[in-house]
């Protein structure tokens, strides 16, 4: 890996040094974070808190040195996120549309030199667990196939209290300081004045905000892939997107990252698919997780841990405290540690998935924070944010909230408390003895470890967080030719819908010190001519080496197993050729639905009759990762005349999925338009052993080799 020269860790980054110009009345600089400061001038309004103080710096919060810890007498920060967090009731300001399960976490393989997390101390012992996934931008009733982040938080109900493991299936974020949140947010959420778009950043206040935020690129190579259009919740990665430490029973600290890997692989959906899928079922992640779980099929991930110390923090090219970068695995292997399990749905979905609390500031003795201040934030913020959503500071009485371990402790009253602490000592220390109650332990009680931390109190950023391109740059060119048009292509969609062309023109501005064939495809798209570079605070490494494990298409499974086939069925079919298609889907573990003209099903060819799960108006073939066709001839005559079933063909092949076919259904395929354009991903189905065939090409998960026909920008 290329190195550069590393800056120093004390430099002040003094805001507003670079560049400035004058434009209308507004002075544009950009801060020593490469972040873009409209400065006041002429009769543009002064910023001040809600008690009228002027603001002098509203991009970062108050610490202790660039690279220390948020100090808490940070009035400006506060009152932000604390009116932030108190915008909505009763739902989530952000992460409203949220499914959950229960589940357990089981130690694999211990930790025990690295920290004195109990549930890490011992292979094969399991806690409980609670799980919530969540879309950030959309409302409760926004559809599942938004193209959004998604949240993946996890609480595991340990020995030692309740530990949430609060993250996204995104390993970094948009912004390096907390204080940004809310604009952040404000932004992605529908515009103010007329409440749309829902659910959707394809517009003006996001794309404006993004393209005056420089150290928003590397996110947005990643919410621009299929990453944020998982096929399923159980098909997608989770990360702890923080730097954290571990610490030992000696006080020793050793840097982590979390990765949470499915075990079944990951894979997304196309987004002309998830464009249908939101009109054909918009719980389809919902559906899939209910399903998955009700007929045994458990989710499973492993825990992943990158393990580094301090030596290695400083001689990486980035900070490992900047929220806004990954370490490439290749450089910090991912040590698996432990398995989580999803075998339960919820009894009540208001009672636990609704009202389920998770807080960044809930670690056990072993775990601590590092001094990201994006993490400092947040410790802050939920706690805040839980408070008000759930009516007072007895969240934590709701069921699915307590601990499942022993507890003890002296708050009291409050709204809605369940239970008040018994006896007269309402207070510590007191001299009750016994009866007085719980006591500090030393030898058992949390500790933090004891970093020192220096510096003169400043809002200050750190240039150590000011490269803004690099990381990105080594995103793109990690994805194969297939994602890398997927990325161009949403961009072309989100930025054709900005009505502004100067937002358009500043975000192409970021691309080309990305990548400047994306640059070029993109401008191209909008018929834009092509802008010059945006100037960047710190220059980009361009030779950083691609990384297979941020590709889904590279890190897709080796089988087709908890996928779903769709067969669409008219009476006649081979009763010969179903049973042995359907012996190879259980065999692999693929699910399957059979799809008719009539909901009431078919009669097979040895009379049989088999019921549909689906009319064919009612089932289209973005609901399936592949498709069969098995008619006959007097059925496929039918459903030629059929517009929904030449959609279904069509769509099929349009999204490059794996079709199988009995022989008359040939007519359909001319019927549909595409007889003249089969390729290897359409499987013959001959007799009752092609089906194993049909199966085991279906382990690709698509042909992608038909993504340049059916996609004039597609690249291999």
């Amino acid at each position: 890996m290329a190195k550069t020269r590393a800056p120093s860790r004390t430099t002040k980054a003094a805001a507003f040094v670079q560049d400035s110009t004058k434009k209308g009345g507004v002075a544009e600089t950009f801060g020593a974070g490469g972040e873009l400061h409209q400065m006041s001038g002429g009769d543009v309004a002064t910023l001040t808190t809600q008690q009228g103080i002027p603001v002098a710096d509203d991009q970062n919060s108050l610490k202790q040195g660039p690279r220390g810890p948020t100090l808490l007498e940070d009035f400006h920060f506060r009152e932000k996120i604390f009116h932030f967090d108190h915008e909505r009731i009763p739902e989530r300001v952000v992460h409203a549309r949220g499914y959950a399960a229960h589940g357990f976490f089981e130690c694999t393989a211990p930790l025990t030199d690295v920290t004195r997390a109990d549930l890490l101390q011992r292979k094969g012992e399991r806690v409980p667990a609670f799980v919530r996934f969540s879309t950030v931008a959309g409302s409760k009733g926004s559809p599942d196939l938004a193209r959004d982040v998604r949240g993946f938080a996890v609480k595991l109900y340990t020995k030692e209290g309740n530990w949430d493991i609060v993250g996204n299936n995104i390993p970094v974020f948009f912004i390096q300081d907390a204080i940004k949140f809310p604009d952040l947010i404000h932004a992605a959420k529908p515009e103010p004045d007329r409440d749309f778009p829902q659910a959707q950043t394809a517009h003006d206040n996001f794309w404006d905000f993004i393209s005056l935020t420089p150290e928003s690129m590397h996110m947005v190579m990643w919410i621009m892939s299929d990453r944020t259009i998982p096929r399923s919740l159980r098909f997608m990665e989770g990360f702890g997107v923080h730097t954290f430490r571990l610490v030992n029973a000696k006080g020793k600290s050793t840097f982590v990252k979390f990765h949470w890997k499915p075990k079944l692989g990951l894979q997304s959906v196309a987004w002309n698919e998830a464009v249908k899928i939101n009109g054909a079922d918009p719980d389809f992640h919902r559906r899939d997780l209910w399903n998955a779980i009700q007929s045994g099929n458990f989710p499973e991930w492993e825990l992943g841990v990158q393990l580094f110390d301090d030596a290695f923090a400083e001689k990486f090219d980035f900070d490992v405290l900047d929220p806004t970068k990954l370490i490439p695995e290749e450089l910090v292997p991912v040590k698996i540690v432990g398995r989580l399990v999803l075998d339960r749905m919820p009894d009540n979905f208001f009672a636990e998935t609704e009202q389920v609390a998770f807080c960044t500031q809930n670690i056990v003795p072993g775990v601590d924070f590092s001094n990201d201040p994006l993490l400092q934030g947040r410790n802050f913020s939920y706690l805040d944010t839980q408070i008000k959503r759930l009516g007072g500071p007895n969240f934590t009485h709701i069921p699915i909230n307590a601990p499942k371990c022993p507890y003890a402790h002296f708050q009291q009253d409050g709204h809605m408390a369940m239970k008040n602490p018994v006896g007269r000592a309402n207070y510590e220390p007191n001299s009750w003895g016994a009866e007085g109650g719980p006591r500090e332990n030393p030898a058992r009680g949390f500790t933090s470890f004891a970093e020192e931390a220096d510096g003169p109190k400043a809002r200050v950023r750190s240039e150590t967080f000011s490269d803004h391109y690099s990381q990105a740059r080594q995103f793109f060119i990690s994805q194969t030719g297939i994602e890398q048009t997927h990325i161009a292509n949403a961009l072309v969609f989100e930025l054709s819908k900005v009505e502004r062309e100067g937002i358009r023109g500043r975000l192409v501005s970021h691309l080309r010190n990305i990548d400047a064939d994306l640059a070029a495809t993109v401008a191209d798209g909008l018929g834009l001519p092509l802008p010059a570079a945006a100037k960047a605070a710190r220059a980009p490494i361009t030779d950083l080496p691609a990384s297979d494990a941020l590709s889904i298409v590279n890190n897709g499974p080796d089988s087709f197993k908890g996928r779903k086939i769709g067969i669409l069925m008219t009476d006649g079919a081979d009763a010969e050729l179903f049973a042995g298609l359907t012996a190879a889907c259980d065999k692999e573990g693929t699910d399957y639905e059979v799809i008719a003209p009539k909901i009431g099903g078919v009669v097979l060819s040895d009379k049989q009759k088999l019921p549909a799960k689906q009319k064919i108006d009612g089932g289209p073939s973005v609901l399936y990762d592949a498709v069969v066709l098995l008619v006959s001839e007097k059925g496929a005559a039918l459903l030629a005349k059929d517009a929904p079933t030449k959609d279904f063909i069509n769509d099929a092949f349009a999204h490059c999925k794996f079709i199988g076919y009995s022989a008359a259904a040939k007519v359909l395929f001319q019927a549909a338009g595409v007889r003249d354009k089969t390729d290897d991903g359409f499987v013959a189905l001959k007799d009752d052993r092609d089906g194993a065939k049909f199966i085991k090409a279906c382990r690709a998960l698509r042909f992608w080799d038909r993504e340049s026909a059916v996609d004039a920008d597609a690249k291999q």
